[in-house]
């Protein structure tokens, strides 16, 4: 796998660069502002781009704007944003524009190395990895959302699927078994408008519905 960085934190840029080399994953470009992300990727075309929200030279939201950018010029390209921050307005427009390959992390609750392994692995691969700290934040600053007709219950299901659990991690998380997260799911999808379906490609569209209303 080959990983272009963008965080303009030295001590950050360089420790994700050595961690995602310990596990065997290139970093073929680590740079601390947009306009270098944008000409990272256009050079090397990688398979993720890992895009912290705050860089130079107004410390907002230019690496998420510049990670939007990326996912135009190249349509279906794995973004995974690591921040210390839920930038709204840009958050539902990255996670919006495309239902593959999108990650959003928050980095204070980034506690666990291999868990962040698995989720630039599972980005790259056309997954997602919300963190559901950011869901819940966005359904909270939504004015109106479709999850609102979903049970406690299946919320919390919905959440999980959010973080790219399965439906089996699922099942073992909540305690309860396959066929009961099977029939939440499906729940989700009907309360939701979408068809049923295992497919990836559904579940996040579940997992992002809300940002259509």
């Amino acid at each position: 796998m080959r990983v272009v960085i963008a965080e303009d934190s030295v001590l950050l840029r360089v420790g994700v660069q050595r961690l995602l080399a310990d596990e065997g994953i290139e970093t073929v470009a680590a740079v601390e502002n947009g306009d270098d992300l944008l000409d990272a990727v256009t050079e090397h075309r990688p398979d993720l781009c890992v895009v912290d929200v705050r860089m130079p030279p107004t410390f907002t939201d230019e690496g998420l704007r510049a990670a939007i950018e990326c996912r135009r010029l190249y349509p279906g390209l794995p973004v995974l944003v690591l921040s210390q921050y839920v930038e709204e307005r840009y958050a539902v427009e990255l996670l919006a524009g495309g239902a593959s390959g999108v990650g959003y992390l928050l980095k204070e609750r980034v506690a666990d190395v291999k868990e962040f392994v698995d989720a630039v692995r599972r980005v790259a691969d056309g997954g997602t990895s919300i963190d559901h700290e950011v869901i819940t934040q966005l359904m909270v600053r939504s004015k109106k959302s479709p999850v609102d007709k979903l049970t406690p219950r299946e919320r919390e299901v919905l959440g999980l699927m959010a973080q790219g659990l399965s439906n089996t991690a699922i099942a073992g998380t909540l305690v309860v078994s396959d066929g009961a997260v099977e029939k939440h799911v499906g729940n989700i999808f009907a309360k939701l408008g979408l068809e049923p379906s295992n497919s990836e490609h559904r579940r996040v569209r579940a997992v992002l519905a809300y940002l259509d209303s």
